[in-house]
Formats: C-alpha cells, sequence, structure tokens
C-alpha cells in the first residue's frame, strides 16, 4: 500500500500561559496552535514578556529571557514547555525533546507537555517513546486547550498503531471521533485500516465515500485504484487514474499506478510514461523498481538488470529484488548466476513462491535435478501445480532415473498442456514411450 504522510506538526501556543486563542486545527506549526497551559497559571513577568515575544514569533528574543530565567528557576513547568516551543520552532528537535520531557518531570498532569513532547518523538520516528506520551495524554484533563487537542492525540496514536495493530489503530480512531468530526483524513485512514484487515469492500466503500465528497483527493484515488489493481480491474482503475491526473497530473503515486495498470494491459504507454517519472524522480527507488519491471516485461532485461544491480546494491537482502534479478538472468540465458540469485532469495524469504519457482527452473538448466525437486515441494505449498512445473518435476524425476514418477509426471504435463507447449509435449510423449518400454 502506497504510504502517506504519518504525522503533522501539532504544538500548542504557550502564551496561553497568558490568554488562550483559538487557530485552525489544520495548522501545521508551532506559532499558529492553540494555546494552553503546561503547569501553573501563575509566572513570572519575565515568562509572561516571553510568551508575548512568542506570539510574534520572535523566538529569539523570548529564549534571551526564558533562558536566564530557567538558569534560575530549572523546574518551572510552564518555563521548560515555552522553551521546549521555542527550540521546537527552531528545528532544535533534540534541545526540544529534552525541554519537553523536563516539563513533563516537573508537572506529569500536563496534558500539553506530554503531547508535544510525543507528537515530536513521532517525527523522529522514536514511536515506542512517543506512544508512552501519547497514551498518558489521552489520560489528563486537556483543560482549555479542549478536546480537538486531545483527539489529536488518539489521531497521532492511530498512526503509531496502524503497522503494527491495525484493531488498536481503529479503536484510536474511534477514540477522536468521539471528540471531533470525522474528517477525509480519518476515512482515509479508515480505509487503509480495512485494507491492511482483508475487509477490501469495506476499504472501497471508505475510499468511493471520500470521492463522492472530493473527486480530486488524491490519496482516496490512489488507495481506490491500489484495490483495483489488486483484483485485477485494469480498465477501471486505468479510467480512474486518467481522472485522477487530470487533477494532480504531476502526481508521482498516481503516474506510476497508471504505468502499472498499462503494462499489466501490454500498452504501449506504459514504458515512456515510467521512463519520464523515473527521470524526475532518479533517486526515488520505488519509482526505479517500477521502471526496472516494467522494462522487464517491455523485453529489455538486460536493460532491467542494470537497474536491479543498482538497487541491490543499496539493498542487497531484499528477496524481491533478488527474484527480479534472477528472471532477468534467465531470459538472458545466465542460469548460474540466476541459480545464485534465487537460492538467496529463498533463503531469505522461504515463503515466496516466486523465488522457489525461478530457483527450480534454473536449477533444471544447471543440472541439479535433486534441488529442482526440493524447490518444486516448497514452491507447491503455496501453488498449484501448472504445466510447466507438471514438465519440471518430470524431467528431474528423469535425470535421476525414477521411472515411475517421470512417467506419471509427463503424463500430468500432457493432460494440464492443451497443446499449449508443443516442443515440450513431443518430448514427453517420447520419454513415455521410453520409460514405459511402449513401441
Amino acid at each position: 500500500m502506497f504510504r502517506f504522510a504519518l504525522f503533522v506538526l501539532v504544538c500548542v501556543s504557550p502564551a496561553g500561559f497568558a490568554q488562550h486563542t483559538a487557530s485552525s486545527p489544520e495548522a501545521q506549526t508551532p506559532a499558529t496552535q492553540p494555546a494552553a497551559s503546561a503547569g501553573s497559571q501563575a509566572a513570572s513577568d519575565q515568562v509572561v514578556d516571553a510568551e508575548a515575544d512568542l506570539i510574534k514569533s520572535d523566538w529569539k528574543a523570548a529564549q534571551a529571557k526564558l533562558e536566564p530565567w530557567l538558569a534560575a528557576h530549572p523546574d518551572d513547568p510552564r518555563a521548560l514547555f515555552d522553551a521546549g516551543y521555542v527550540a521546537d520552532a527552531e528545528s532544535r528537535l533534540d534541545d526540544a525533546a529534552s525541554l519537553y520531557r523536563r516539563a513533563v518531570q516537573a508537572n506529569p498532569q500536563a496534558f500539553i507537555a506530554h503531547l508535544s513532547l510525543g507528537l515530536l518523538l513521532a517525527r523522529q520516528n522514536r514511536l515506542d517513546q512517543a506512544r508512552v506520551e501519547l497514551v498518558a495524554a489521552t489520560t489528563l484533563d486537556p483543560g482549555d486547550a479542549g478536546p480537538a487537542m486531545k483527539a489529536r492525540a488518539w489521531r497521532a496514536l492511530a498512526q503509531i498503531d496502524r503497522n503494527s495493530d491495525a484493531t488498536q489503530a481503529s479503536n484510536d480512531l474511534l477514540e477522536a471521533l468521539k471528540l471531533t468530526p470525522e474528517t477525509p483524513e480519518d476515512t482515509l485512514l479508515a480505509a487503509n485500516l480495512a485494507e491492511q484487515a482483508g475487509q477490501l469492500g469495506d476499504a472501497e466503500t471508505a475510499y468511493r465515500r471520500i470521492l463522492a465528497k472530493d473527486p480530486k483527493f488524491a490519496p482516496a484515488n490512489a488507495g481506490l485504484a491500489h484495490l483495483l489493481i489488486a483484483r485485477k480491474l485494469y480498465p477501471e482503475a486505468e479510467s480512474l487514474l486518467r481522472t485522477a491526473l487530470e487533477q494532480s497530473p504531476s502526481d508521482p503515486v498516481l503516474t506510476a499506478q497508471l504505468a502499472t495498470v498499462l503494462a499489466a494491459q501490454d500498452k504501449s504507454e506504459a514504458l515512456p510514461l515510467i521512463q519520464k517519472l523515473h527521470d524526475a524522480h532518479p533517486a526515488d527507488l520505488a519509482i526505479t523498481r517500477m521502471m526496472a519491471e516494467v522494462l522487464a516485461e517491455a523485453g529489455d532485461p538486460a536493460g532491467s538488470d542494470q537497474l536491479y544491480i543498482g538497487l541491490l546494491a543499496a539493498s542487497p537482502n531484499d528477496a524481491t529484488l533478488l527474484i527480479g534479478h534472477g528472471q532477468n538472468l534467465i531470459r538472458q540465458l545466465k542460469y548460474a548466476l540466476a541459480f545464485a540469485a534465487f537460492d538467496k532469495a529463498t533463503r531469505l524469504d522461504p515463503a515466496n513462491s516466486d523465488g522457489w519457482s525461478g530457483l527450480a527452473f534454473a536449477a533444471s538448466k544447471t543440472d541439479q535435478p535433486s534441488i529442482t525437486l526440493r524447490a518444486l515441494g516448497m514452491r507447491s505449498r503455496y501453488l498449484p501445480e501448472v504445466p510447466s512445473t507438471y514438465f519440471l518435476w518430470a524431467t528431474a524425476y528423469d535425470s535421476l532415473h525414477q521411472k515411475n514418477a517421470a512417467a506419471t509426471y509427463y503424463h500430468h504435463f500432457l493432460d494440464s498442456s492443451a497443446g499449449k507447449f508443443p516442443d515440450q509435449e513431443w518430448q514427453a510423449r517420447q520419454r513415455i514411450k521410453l520409460l514405459e518400454n511402449k513401441p
């Protein structure tokens, strides 16, 4: 699933110790957030003056007043929060985290300090620590910060929990919706969670509900397109994506999805579209990977493999990349190198059926029938047999002089091939005659 930004920078104005001012809940900079107290409402004139500077976004002036005050009063929760707010606004994130933490320690009941610390830690991808602070915030009285700020704590928790516990993430989101109305981002998250849980019908309904209100909402278009692609409803996905790209012509996710859909339908537009996208985003590994896949499908295994080699240099233990690399080597008749790639891929990801398929074929081409049989046995745990695998079973057993097993699988191959593989069918019939001693 395509990933979207997880966290919006949410802080609150320390000037709220003197007065409470409301602003847009969507604001993304600390200076424009609603005000709230991180400690006692009583404050020295020096701290109040510093907060007046903060209202004006005069960080240097505020810092010049807060530092000497904190030198003399190191446990003042209000001043610590203000100083953390200044550091946050100036992108001194480690300093901000330290000051917010000190504010929490000075006043463990300070809702806004817990919330700001949790959101900051989340932005630093310190998710376990962030979760502790955000959970604490949800248990506290938000005071003048109001229910909207508490809802933000629940929404941030939902984003943290989404990849580890979809059920908990859904519960987090429901708690937020008890406090504030549903937003399109909430519906998008609900759709993502439903998709993770395999509830594809619910996910599609949620995506379509967003798009009914805002057809231009690119993440919802991408989410719905992802579902349609997974179900191989390529014409419907193509129509959706072309309409969405009329509204957002430079959106890389939508463009990449359209290239995927076109490639799946063997349309010639796929390659120039992904090439243009790759040229615009040469450092984007996801786009490079897609470019490699499209080149391979377009019949350029050498060009595709150059991209895979570059991707593997950065991620040498990525089983999916190794399989793509191995498939290109097979197309170039480099069977020994392909065998090595598939062998490594299956060791890294034993549940990947494509890896076992490739290993079975490469082993057959390098005269390793025992490994062919082992790989086919592993593949059969995940996928049904097809004519090509029946043929590999038969030839491997034939190489090992296991006549009865070889003849059985040649028969399976002929029963399933239905005239689609004339050369192999001729070979199978000839081998059956010899194996069964028929004239």
